[in-house]
């Protein structure tokens, strides 16, 4: 877009980082004090008029509220007037239930008009309103790893995402032609794409005093993240993670370091390192772990056949005390029973 030298006396910019860190610049916002009096806007005083006004001969009339300076309007005033706000509203209503109608009978419209708006958000980086009520928002990583910039993912997102915005317009009508040439499976791989810069499996400490997350929330974003890990049956062995020093082993304890030697290694390997020091034996539960894949609780899917109840007892023909002398085909009709 170009501006006059009138509008960009009066015009300014907002300024930001965009989420990759990048400079981003939006240009044409106007302060509702410095907006220009339309011509005709000119009270006989001299005196701007309200935006929201207009002066006649009955009185004043208020657009926003559909107020008038007095209790009827001149019938001999044949001026066209703006249309009342509730009738504006009314008729508005009308219009977006026909198009809700519409839109849910055209299934690639309907892709596309989400497909444009979740563009906007994951690579314009705007807010402005849009017809469409749906959006993506971006869950920045607050807390992070030093090798997670270096990490598989994070190289595959970002090449991925630099891809696509190298073959997109600059202009969001440019975006809706865009998007809507684009054959199914790029469509398709389009929106995952963007979605997938809402996906929050963050912990969080929970705040029991209603600001941040609840308990109950956490517990049910980290179930979803698991029901959508399985979903696309995620591996962080096959993503990369592997337990080291700097990661895991040199973060905890002593028992949890020979707990996870134990799991991927059993019992011997865990007694083997159990008498060093802290330092030497996260050293030496890495070179153990290589090649394991273990991992740590955090980085597991849940197991759902898993259950807390107890095992049940052996029944006494299994057992030790059990009846040695019964036979197979005894032991095996009481098992069936």
């Amino acid at each position: 877009r170009v501006f006059e030298e009138n509008d960009k006396a009066r015009a300014g910019v907002f300024v930001s980082i965009a989420s990759d860190g990048s400079l981003t610049i939006e240009r044409g916002f106007v302060r509702p004090e410095d907006e220009e009096a339309a011509d005709g806007d000119i009270t006989a005083d001299g005196e701007a008029r309200s935006p929201g006004r207009v002066d006649g001969p009955a009185g004043s009339v208020d657009i926003a509220s559909g107020n008038n300076g007095t209790d009827t309007q001149d019938e001999d005033d044949n001026a066209i007037r703006p249309l009342p706000e509730r009738l504006l509203i009314e008729l508005t209503a009308q219009r977006t239930l026909a198009l809700r109608d519409a839109v849910a009978n055209h299934p690639h419209v309907a892709m596309t008009a989400l497909l444009h708006k979740l563009c906007l958000d994951a690579f314009f980086h705007r807010s402005s309103a849009s017809c469409l009520e749906a959006n993506v928002r971006t869950v920045h990583l607050g807390l992070q790893p030093g090798d997670l910039k270096d990490s598989f993912c994070n190289k595959a997102i970002i090449e991925r995402h630099e891809g696509w915005k190298a073959d997109m317009p600059d202009d969001e009508d440019g975006l809706w032609d865009f998007v809507a040439k684009l054959d199914e499976a790029s469509r398709m791989a389009l929106l995952a794409h963007c979605v997938s810069f809402g996906v929050n499996a963050l912990h969080e400490k929970p705040n029991p005093y209603g600001a941040g997350i609840s308990q109950s929330g956490l517990e049910h974003r980290m179930k979803q993240a698991d029901k959508l890990g399985r979903a696309v049956n995620l591996d962080m062995v096959d993503a990369g993670w592997r337990p080291c020093v700097d990661n895991y082993l040199g973060r905890v304890t002593k028992p949890r370091i020979l707990e996870a030697v134990r799991e991927a290694r059993g019992e011997q390997a865990a007694q083997l390192i159990e008498h060093l020091k802290k330092p030497d034996m996260a050293r030496e539960a890495e070179r153990l772990l290589e090649g394991s894949g273990w991992l740590p609780e955090p980085l597991r899917l849940v197991d759902l056949d898993a259950t807390d109840e107890p095992v049940p007892a052996l029944p006494d023909f299994l057992s030790d005390e059990g009846g040695a002398e019964a036979s197979d085909d005894e032991a095996y009709a009481v098992a069936a029973e």
